[in-house]
């Protein structure tokens, strides 16, 4: 017996295109009842501030075959059959290879990674035309035990006036999650090294002026209840949860852009599949024109050659990454032996 499959019309800017959606009534998020279907149709719903967000830029699909419950996979290069509007770029990873990613740049395209069981848009921070140097500076306000998302409202005002130091304007979403994405729009004008220790130096005021309420340190074992400030998310290859993805949590909430002004009040479960695009016809998008007025990481670079200067070094690298210069030890400090750390 042929399994259930609908066609979809959907808008774009080269007129309708039909995206065919198989297996459309499968439950995707079980305690929510929320469908493939319906996943489809909300992002048809957010598909022109999803892509000014998230679009002509490599991005990694998260993708689950059964629901939120079941297995899941990343998925980076287009695969065999992928029609003609899915777009590619060729990328170069941490380890020095390079491949085709996947760059989304039309509503049809979204449908279609939603007919392939995505459910999170990891974007990478770059554009499509130069995906060496982010557009983009960005920084996760990361919960730790016994913190929650009220305790990273204030460490994110806080960071929005170092930021605006160094001459950045911020702009935030909700992680869709408990935690806070800060991004800045920059000029592409350095690779995303020199942009990560931009994110440190910040990083390392916020942390100089909230010192008992975050934290950079790497290990978990040495945050305590504070919020770390995940400088790693700027990484090449690092990504999270585009503005206006679902996430795979049990009641389909959605990292979702706010105001400043409103972020005192955000209750970031609000923001689901369900709520989200009548918030948007509702209030418009925050993040309207977000790339309009990029910045520059210079003032945060000094800074960063400040603190080198003052005995500050660099600081760990995620796993997957070769080993980089200067890298302290890649494991717990307290399962370091001095005498092999000499």
């Amino acid at each position: 017996m042929a399994s259930e499959r609908i066609t979809l019309t959907v808008p774009g800017p080269e007129g309708d295109r039909e995206v065919g959606l198989s297996s459309p009534n499968r439950v995707l998020w079980p305690e929510a009842g929320i469908t493939k279907h319906e996943l489809a149709e909300y992002v048809i719903a957010v598909s022109g501030p999803f892509l000014e967000a998230n679009g002509n830029r490599p991005m990694s699909l998260e993708r689950f075959p059964e629901s939120i419950d079941g297995e899941s996979f990343f998925s980076k290069n287009p695969p065999r059959g992928a029609p003609a509007y899915v777009e590619a770029v060729t990328v170069t990873y941490n380890s020095g290879r390079r491949h085709p990613q996947l760059v989304l740049t039309e509503p049809a395209a979204i449908v279609w990674a939603v007919q392939m069981n995505t459910i999170v848009f990891h974007p990478w921070a770059s554009l499509a035309r130069d995906t060496d140097n982010p557009v983009e500076l960005r920084i996760d306000l990361d919960p730790h035990s016994g913190t929650d998302f009220s305790d990273a409202v204030p460490a994110a005002h806080a960071l929005r006036e170092v930021l605006r130091e160094a001459g950045l304007e911020a702009w935030v979403k909700t992680s869709g999650s408990r935690g806070i994405h800060m991004f800045c729009p920059i000029e592409p004008t350095h690779e995303f090294l020199d942009v990560r220790h931009a994110v440190i130096a910040a990083a390392r005021e916020l942390e100089r002026r909230m010192p008992d309420k975050v934290t950079t340190s790497w290990w978990k074992e040495e945050r305590g209840e504070r919020i770390f400030v995940d400088f790693n998310q700027a990484g090449r290859d690092r990504t999270m949860a585009g503005a206006y993805s679902p996430r795979a949590l049990p009641t389909a909430t959605v990292a979702t852009p706010v105001t400043w002004d409103e972020l005192d009040g955000v209750d970031p479960t609000s923001f689901t599949i369900r709520s989200v695009p009548q918030r948007l016809a509702d209030t418009g998008d925050p993040w309207a024109g977000f790339l309009a007025n990029p910045g520059r990481v210079d003032t945060l670079l000094e800074w960063w050659q400040r603190d080198l200067s003052n005995g500050l070094g660099e600081l760990p690298f995620p796993p997957d990454f070769p080993k980089m210069p200067g890298e302290p030890p890649r494991v717990q400090p307290s399962r370091i032996n001095p005498e092999n750390w000499a």
